[in-house]
């Protein structure tokens, strides 16, 4: 078998991995979003208005969030790339699988005609083997029953 244990735990570690990455990203992206809500709130200015740095800051966190959203994406792909060669490699086991078991019905079923095909020629044989028997004791019989009768015969002869 072309696919092993270890390949196989490989995988799923990689895809365990790949998983993990995603959601860290998606708990970034959730905090990241949290420090804008914050930035939006701030208004260090006078009178309580907004600064140029503050909306700075506001629109470098949106960077942020959008570059971590870009990672993200990527991520899933790669996620996603993983299970579909996951689908694809059991699909290809599966008609390795097939193969395998139409090949050993198509043994099974040869044996099964050769035992079969061999129980009659030993029934034959043996049929024949009674027949044979049967004709050897018969002829056996008679050539005792001859020598007997020979027996008798010259008994008689020399009685007489």
């Amino acid at each position: 078998m072309s696919f092993s244990f270890a390949q196989e735990t490989s995988d799923t570690t990689g895809y365990e991995n790949q998983r993990q990455k995603v959601n860290k990203l998606l708990t970034e992206r959730s905090q990241r979003f949290g420090q804008f809500n914050e930035s939006l709130q701030k208004r260090t200015g006078i009178f309580g208005l907004k600064t140029k740095k503050d909306m700075q800051s506001s629109i470098d966190i949106l960077k942020q969030i959008v570059l971590t959203d870009n990672d993200i994406f990527q991520e899933t792909k790669a996620l996603l790339d993983y299970k579909d060669f996951e689908k694809s490699q059991i699909a290809e086991r599966a008609s390795e699988f097939d193969g395998r078991i139409n090949g050993y019905i198509r043994t099974i079923s040869k044996l099964q005609r050769e035992h079969e095909r061999m129980t009659n020629e030993i029934n034959a044989l043996e049929k024949a083997n009674h027949f044979y028997q049967g004709l050897v004791i018969f002829f056996g019989l008679v050539i005792l029953g001859a020598g007997v009768f020979f027996v008798m015969k010259r008994q008689k002869l020399t009685k007489a």
